[in-house]
Formats: structure tokens, sequence, C-alpha cells
């Protein structure tokens, strides 16, 4: 009896299992899904969670990822406004924003929705680069490059026809990588070399110009200098002629005395070192050792 109750409860829970898989289905947070009815668009679930259904063929439910998708394209050619040959590598970013729109155009297939979506991109960078300058793609000069300009207005040109036509949210359309063309490679290295060239003579001149205006004014100052420290000179020795020339009239009117402070000046030399020296007193200086007399002998 036990066993026949255990058996009846088994029978019932895959009984509601089998009926729940037949009319309800999950969706989750990375998913947005479309429900139709025989075929036909009947609506779209775009949050999380456990829903009801009729079971096939009545309704089915179309899956799909709506995580950011991203896509590459290989190197392409095209022009610029000069009328330049540059190839070029974009990369753009994607996600399912209208699944409805998404299904019936590409049946849910994300490779037919990224071939759809790369001639969007094709025609609006080429379009977008046939606008703007080579040098706004390649300078030596980081400040005229236009990287960010130009990937928005490829954006720009991409977004609302993917979202109209393909219920494509585009979200992100960057340049990956640069190339040129070996026919032109040669001309541009040769033109950023003059570019380099001209730079290098601008620097060259503006030393050139500040070391001429720095040994000008050295120069100035030297001459200055040169000339303040004659004219100090000049002013000393003047000094000094009109004293020794005042000095030369009062030894003129008075020779003893010019007599006698030579002989002081004489005495205070031999005085100066510790020499011992033996000398007739009467020699002069020393003469002036013996005071008063040796005055008078003299002025004698």
């Amino acid at each position: 009896m036990k066993k026949n109750k255990s058996s009846l409860f088994i029978g019932l829970a895959l009984l509601l299992l089998f009926i729940a898989v037949l009319f309800t289905y999950q969706v989750r947070t990375t998913e947005v899904a479309v429900v139709t009815t025989f075929g036909s668009y009947s609506l779209t679930r775009e949050q999380p969670g456990l829903y009801f259904r009729f079971p096939r063929p009545i309704q089915e439910v179309h899956r799909f990822d709506n995580r950011l998708r991203n896509f590459e394209r290989k190197f392409e050619q095209t022009t610029t406004k000069d009328a330049k040959n540059l190839l070029i590598s974009v990369y753009t970013g994607w996600r399912v924003s209208d699944p409805k729109i998404f299904l019936e155009r590409f049946n849910g297939d994300p490779v037919r929705a990224e071939q759809a979506l790369e001639n969007l991109v094709r025609n609006s960078k080429n379009a977008v680069l046939g606008s703007y300058n080579f040098s706004d793609l390649v300078s030596p000069d980081p400040k005229q490059v236009k990287f960010d300009e130009i990937e928005a207005a490829m954006l720009t040109g991409v977004k609302d026809a993917a979202l109209k036509t393909y219920g494509l949210a585009v979200e992100v359309v960057g340049i990956k990588q640069l190339g040129l063309p070996e026919s032109i490679t040669t001309k541009v290295f040769e033109r950023m070399k003059a570019e380099r060239d001209q730079l290098v003579k601008r620097y060259l001149g503006e030393g050139e110009a500040a070391a001429i205006t720095i040994r000008s004014e050295a120069d100035r100052t030297r001459r200055e200098l040169l000339a303040k420290a004659e004219a100090d000179a000049l002013r000393v020795v003047g000094e000094a002629d009109a004293a020794a020339s005042r000095d030369y009239t009062v030894f003129e009117q008075q020779p003893e005395l010019a007599k006698f402070l030579l002989q002081i000046g004489a005495f205070r030399e031999v005085l100066t070192n510790r020499t011992t020296l033996i000398l007739d007193a009467d020699m002069s200086p020393l003469n002036l050792l013996r005071g008063d007399k040796a005055i008078e002998g003299t002025n004698k």
C-alpha cells in the first residue's frame, strides 16, 4: 500500500514537472525573449523571471542574448578628404535592443545581423573619413589628431539606422588600427621628417638668438665693470697724486722736516724685524737716538 502511494506521488510529481515544462518558460538576466503564436509575433519578455505559455505548436519562445557583442573587421582601404588612401580597421559593440525586429529580420541569427551591420559601419566609416583630412588621423602633433571626433561621427551614422532597421543598439564604433598603403608610406615619412627638420631649425634659430642676446648682455656688463674700475683707479691715482703734491710742497718749504721724517721711517723699518746691527752712532738714522745734539748736528 505504501509503495503504491509513493509511486502515485512520484507520478504526480513527474506529471507536474511535465506540465511545467510544457506550459512555462524562464527568462534569464542575460536574455530577452519573443513569444510567437502560430508563427506570428505575440509579445516580448525583457525582464527575467518565470512565465506561462501554451505548448508547441501553439506558442514558441525565442531567446536572445542581450549582452554587448563585439565584432571586428580586417583592413579596408578608404580615401580621406584630401584624396589620401588609408587602410583602417574598426570594431563595433552592439546588443539586441528590439527582439521583435531582430527575430523578423535575421531569425535570431547573430551572424546574419553582423553581416548586415557591417555594411552600415562601412558606409558610415567611408562617409566620415571622406570629410576629414589625412593629417586628422596621422600627424606628428597629437593636438591635430581627431580620433574621438571621428569615432563619434561614425557611431552617429550607424546608431539610428541599426536600431530602426535591424533592432540593434550600436553602442561603440572605434578605430582599432591604421595602416598606410605602400605607395604612400614613403611620402608620409618624408613629410614627417621635413616637419621634424623644420622644428629642429626653428629651435636652433631660437637657441642662437638667445645665445647672441646673452653674449651681448655679458659684453655690455663687462664693459661697464671695466669702465667703472678704470674710473675708480683714475680717481684713486688722482687723489694720491694730489696728496703727494701737497706733501712735496710742505717738504720743499721745510726740508729739514722732510729729512727728519725720512730718517724716522728708516728707523721704523730697521726696528721692524728682530735684527742685531752694530753701527756707528753717527750713522743715519741712529743719530736720532742722541736727542737734541743729534738734531743740532744735523742742523749744522
